[in-house]
């Protein structure tokens, strides 16, 4: 196993800490299949185990966007403004497609099964765990971030073992794949090939909106209409006792509750999903409106949607708008991705 760095939370980072990237971002997220030119018997076998039952939702469908104008942001009170949440302003984004679904675990061991690929998570030889997933003796060797203390940096937690060795995902195949890093993610699309990308920021909301203007959550205003749980976030007293009481504690599957207008699944809580821009609380004032991607460089990347760990008291980022960050080698137990493409005018 790697040495084990110090854990290190990103500036202003929300449930998600970060991973000290000192002199490791440059070599982030490499492809290393072995010298026999197979990839590795652990993802072979894994593959195979998950092999019998692909789902409709771990397929890869994605849905046809039509683009055009939409009011993106948020000035509400419930709203992070030093997050840069608002102003709200008019966006345009061109014709795009996007997944329906976040990648499972199962199409993401295709791609390390085709490639031998090593993800940051196992080449840094940690990942952040929540610490109520994680075993007396993987505590004691896990340090935690000063300013998140729930959260382990557990050594060989990765997307195959969760929760740090002697876990698996036997029963979560069908779930988003988690321990992924930016670096990860945009391998997976480079892979996947058909000019699959990760979404732009301004295309995530777009999406995740599913038609609704500046309405706060992506069905509407109310948080649980008629006391409909309608999606995987912190109940109960955080971060202390999670009452499970939307049916899950960690990850749920993919295709769990309904879907927004657009299709979608899963664009509020269950994990974090990594986009294409880099990061800052105000470009976007004066950056452009049409087709915006962020500013050309940063130190970390957005990340939307909140996860399982969030909660009103402490972490509402489940909200549309809402927004955060994390460096590109960054991993944990709630951050995963889904992909985009653009469409030509010949594919429209």
């Amino acid at each position: 196993m790697g040495e084990i760095l110090q854990p290190r939370q990103a500036p202003g980072s929300c449930c998600a800490p970060g991973r000290a990237a000192s002199g490791t971002s440059e070599t982030a997220g490499t492809a290393a299949a072995p010298a026999s030119g197979e990839a590795p018997a652990a993802a072979r076998s894994e593959a195979a185990r998950g092999e019998a039952a692909w789902s409709e939702a771990e397929s890869g469908r994605m849905v046809r966007l039509p683009g055009g104008s939409f009011l993106m942001g948020t000035d509400e009170a419930a709203g992070f403004p030093d997050d840069g949440e608002g102003p709200v302003r008019e966006v345009w984004v061109d014709p795009f497609e996007i997944d329906a679904y976040a990648v499972s675990s199962r199409r993401f061991a295709a791609f390390v099964e085709d490639t031998g690929y090593v993800t940051d998570a196992e080449r840094f030889g940690w990942s952040y765990v929540y610490a109520g997933f994680v075993t007396a003796e993987h505590r004691k060797r896990s340090r935690r971030p000063a300013d998140t203390p729930w959260w382990c940096g557990v050594p060989g937690a990765t997307w195959r073992e969760p929760e740090g060795p002697g876990s698996g995902i036997d029963d979560r195949w069908d779930h988003p794949v988690v321990h992924v890093s930016w670096a990860d993610a945009a391998a997976f699309c480079e892979w996947a090939g058909g000019g699959l990308r990760l979404p732009t920021e301004a295309e995530w909301e777009y999406a995740a909106r599913g038609g609704l203007s500046q309405a706060r959550y992506p069905w509407g205003d109310e948080l649980t209409p008629g006391g409909e749980h309608r999606c995987n976030i912190w109940q109960g007293r955080f971060p202390f006792k999670n009452t499970g009481e939307d049916g899950y504690l960690g990850t749920a599957p993919v295709d769990a509750f309904e879907p927004n207008g657009f299709g979608l699944y899963n664009v509020a809580g269950n994990v974090w999903e990594w986009c294409a821009d880099w990061f800052s609380p105000d470009w976007h004032v004066t950056g452009p409106r049409r087709n915006p991607a962020g500013p050309p460089r940063g130190e970390a990347r957005v990340i939307r949607g909140g996860s399982y760990m969030c909660h009103e008291s402490y972490c509402n980022r489940y909200r549309v708008a809402a927004r955060s960050r994390n460096t590109p080698d960054s991993s944990g137990g709630n951050m995963g991705f889904r992909c985009a493409r653009s469409l030509t005018p010949a594919t429209r």
